[in-house]
């Protein structure tokens, strides 16, 4: 229980990386706000948390839209009081994959920096003011994608390499707050991912082949528990990028 007592919020919770993020916090003592566009998937989460022993609470966001972003935030406060630690999961609206660069339009683009990139800042923020005079832990959320380059992709890369970006200023600014602030590429075997292999396993033996430990992670075994080591052990890293990639991609 090393986050007895600890506050957090997780986007995109309903399913896959968010999911196992909630359930590992909430397993690990901390309180949990759980936003998701689909209301009824963190329901169910909540109910899974809550039947281990855990305290959390769903709420509906859409994190294209801010006011949502600071209805999570003010049901978090409501709740259980000032958040702790703010984990940035969810993507919102357009992806801005399987497209080519040449047909990456402006407003394609913007769509997929609204809710990637800007809604990661928002959610800071506004959680912002509640870390400042206690010091926090913000995980955002990258991708293999933006670091290495994918064929059509572009816009959806350069998304999260714009977020790698806000870790490293926010990193630079807040750190004097006690406030860490790190980003996780992860690359995980989600339901979604599962979905996609099913479809095209030829895809799925090209994927594994890149990555040097020959699988893809488990969400709450492999990535989740990251999440709690930037809150607990590692509170001396920030501005940092965590490859939990297998090895697929190999920062210098």
């Amino acid at each position: 229980m090393r986050l007895s007592g600890r506050v957090a919020i997780v986007t995109g919770s309903g399913q896959g990386i968010g999911r196992a993020v909630a359930r590992v916090l909430a397993r690990e003592g901390a309180a949990v706000l759980l936003a998701s566009r689909t209301f009824s998937r963190v329901e169910q989460v909540v109910k899974e948390i809550e039947a281990a022993g855990g305290r959390a609470r769903a709420v509906e966001c859409d994190v294209l839209r801010a006011d949502e972003i600071d209805a999570a935030v003010a049901a978090c406060l409501d709740a259980f009081g000032p958040p702790d630690i703010l984990v940035n999961n969810a993507q919102g609206g357009q992806k801005g994959g399987g497209i080519p660069l040449d047909e990456s339009t402006p407003d394609l683009v913007e769509e997929t920096l609204r809710g990637g990139l800007f809604a990661t800042l928002h959610a800071m923020q506004a959680c912002f003011p509640h870390m400042k005079e206690r010091g926090g832990t913000i995980v955002n959320f990258g991708s293999s994608t933006g670091v290495g380059g994918d064929k059509g992709f572009a816009a959806y890369g350069l998304n999260k390499e714009a977020i790698h970006g806000l870790t490293k200023h926010a990193a630079r600014e807040w750190g004097r707050y006690g406030i860490t602030v790190n980003t996780i590429c992860p690359a995980a075997l989600t339901e979604n991912v599962r979905e996609k292999f099913a479809e095209n396993p030829r895809w799925q033996q090209a994927i594994v082949k890149a990555v040097p430990l020959g699988r893809l992670g488990d969400p709450e075994t492999d990535i989740a528990p990251a999440v709690v080591a930037l809150a607990t052990d590692l509170r001396f890293l920030t501005g940092a990028t965590l490859m939990l990639d297998g090895g697929r991609v190999l920062l210098r």
